[in-house]
């Protein structure tokens, strides 16, 4: 069972938290984690306890002033950034192999030309059931 809690930000610093599929359920908190720690107590109250402990919460936070456009970029470019980062292990991957198999580089000298330790290629050298 999934949910959708909508959070607001109003102008006392403070944050209500709704359930906006559920009529009536709602908290409020000092911080969005306070309020996705009450939403789902406030849930208890409306749905089954054992089902709402259980439920995915989906977050639908309102920001104002262009703050969600600023969110869902860094959002974005992390999810770049780690596409990216996967690419690098394994381009890593097939140059430590490169290296030390086909062209018989020592592990240090394999190391020293890709910027990483020298244990690090003895991992990434293994064969890939090892790890």
């Amino acid at each position: 069972m999934a949910f959708t809690v909508r959070y607001e930000r109003h102008e006392d610093g403070w944050w209500t938290a709704e359930v906006p599929a559920v009529a009536g359920c709602l908290t409020q908190g000092r911080t969005i984690a306070q309020c996705r720690r009450r939403i789902r107590e406030a849930l208890a109250l409306f749905v089954d306890e054992a089902a709402a402990r259980k439920a995915t919460l989906v977050d639908d936070v309102r920001l104002g002033g262009g703050a969600t456009r600023v969110v869902r970029r860094v959002a974005e470019a992390r999810k770049r950034a780690d596409a990216m980062q996967a690419q690098v292990q394994r381009d890593t991957r097939a140059a430590v192999r490169q290296l030390t198999g086909k062209l018989g580089l020592s592990v240090r000298d394999a190391a020293e030309l890709l910027g990483i330790s020298y244990q690090r290629v003895q991992q990434l050298a293994r064969p890939a059931d090892r790890g």
